[in-house]
């Protein structure tokens, strides 16, 4: 099961610490769905899943949305 969030509108940091709130009510191996609109979170998502232990299964932007898969460890 896939969880998601949506947090276009958003603008950096709240995209970010949205996931992680999210990430949190997750059981490892759970995967989470996240779509945001800045583009700064690109880098934001890329470093807190290399420092965090979390996968970066998918990252995608179609027309200014971007799309983020992450799996919480």
């Amino acid at each position: 099961m896939t969880s998601h969030l949506d947090a276009t509108g958003l603008e950096c940091p709240l995209p970010l610490l949205k996931a992680k709130q999210q990430l949190n009510q997750l059981e490892p191996g759970q995967t989470l769905r996240v779509l945001a609109s800045d583009p700064g979170s690109v880098r934001d998502f890329r470093v807190f899943c290399e420092h965090s232990g979390h996968l970066l299964l998918e990252s995608s932007e179609t027309d200014g949305i971007y799309s983020y898969l992450l799996q919480k460890q």
